[in-house]
């Protein structure tokens, strides 16, 4: 019985042996258990072995130099878009200038069309009354029977009335010639007043062609402008201006570096101040082309109207300010001076020291203080001088 049971115990302990020293057995014992894949459990803070994370993959889609540190990538096809926005919009300010120049000039000939208008009035009156004139010597003969003073005078029987009378014959020729005289100059300076307005009138109808054709250039040049602007996202536009104010920057520190301040420290004169006071309270105001205030200006309508504001009667434009106002050299400018810009003298802005100008700059853009030499200078005017 005791033999039979520690057999039965003997084959026991050898199979539980054998299934414990199985290797699936001994595999699975020793593998870690998995974890189950659950989305919503938090991930596990990286431990100081773990491999660096890649960095993300510059984002394009940010705006243009959204980052504060490095210039948008395709700043070069937005300094092409300003290029030819500036284009267009340096001819559209060509084109008012030409706009005002015909505008100022059909004002003249109008004004010359009523002046001459006065003088064929005045002369047809003078004309009419050395008629009445004439009339009336022709009457005063026919009441003398129709002969004419020198026959009544051969037919008197007195010396001394045919003494007389030969005195009182010789005045009226005189007064007859004179009367004579006088008609045929009235009716040439009328002849000459009427052919002066016909010249007057067909110069004030180019003129007024001229403006009609300006005027829809710069809208036209405005419109072009305006289209690309549109197509631009907001960001761009930012960009857009603060590539604009670089340049201007960067011309305005090469201009200062170039020494071209040192000499220049004039003060403004009294009706200077009172302009550049004028100029100064149209910072914000937008320019509209053609516009010379209260509510817009164009860069001309702004500096003629704050000298006008001064006391000081000016051209509207800034080719007739630069053609017909005094020039000053740089070197002697002083605030209140008008400074021309560009070859063909389509800008103008009004000094106000500090190597500062206030100007209109263009279409879609608002009075404003910026750098004198920001742009090309072409010269330097005095209003008041």
């Amino acid at each position: 019985m005791n033999r039979r049971r520690c057999v039965r115990v003997a084959i026991t302990v050898v199979c539980a042996l054998s299934v414990l020293t199985s290797p699936a057995l001994l595999n699975q014992a020793y593998a870690a258990p998995a974890s189950p894949a659950s989305p919503a459990s938090p991930a596990s803070p990286a431990s100081p072995t773990d491999p660096p994370v890649a960095p993300r993959p510059f984002d394009r889609s940010l705006p243009p130099g959204a980052d504060g540190k490095t210039p948008a990538a395709d700043d070069s096809k937005l300094e092409a878009v300003r290029r030819k926005i500036d284009g267009l919009y340096g001819r559209a300010t060509s084109a008012t200038d030409a706009y005002n120049l015909a505008e100022e000039r059909a004002d003249n000939q109008s004004a010359e069309l009523v002046r001459l208008a006065g003088e064929i009035v005045n002369g047809q009156v003078r004309i009419d009354k050395l008629k009445q004139q004439a009339g009336a010597a022709a009457r005063a003969q026919y009441r003398a029977g129709g002969l004419p003073p020198e026959a009544q005078l051969m037919l008197t029987d007195d010396p001394q009335l045919f003494l007389d009378g030969a005195g009182r014959v010789q005045r009226g020729q005189k007064a007859t010639r004179d009367l004579l005289g006088q008609m045929t100059k009235a009716q040439d300076d009328l002849t000459a007043y009427t052919k002066k307005a016909g010249a007057e009138w067909t110069k004030l109808e180019a003129s007024r062609v001229k403006q009609a054709k300006a005027k829809k250039e710069i809208q036209r040049q405005i419109k072009a402008a305006k289209k690309i602007e549109a197509g631009l996202e907001k960001e761009e536009r930012d960009r857009l201006l603060m590539l604009e104010q670089e340049d201007a920057a960067k011309a305005q520190a090469a201009w200062l570096s170039s020494g071209a301040l040192k000499d220049i420290n004039g003060e403004a004169s009294a009706q200077g101040k009172k302009a550049i006071e004028y100029a100064m309270a149209q910072v914000g105001k937008p320019y509209v082309w053609g516009a010379e205030g209260p509510s817009s200006f164009d860069c001309s309508g702004l500096t003629s109207e704050a000298w006008s504001a001064a006391g000081k009667v000016i051209p509207r434009t800034s080719q007739e300010q630069w053609r017909l106002l005094p020039r000053v050299p740089l070197a002697d400018m002083r605030p209140g001076d008008l400074i021309i810009y560009h070859d063909d003298a389509s800008h103008v802005g009004m000094y106000v020291g500090d190597g500062s100008i206030v100007h209109a700059p263009r279409p879609g853009r608002h009075v404003t203080l910026t750098g004198a030499g920001s742009m090309v200078i072409l010269g330097v005017v005095r209003p008041d001088k």
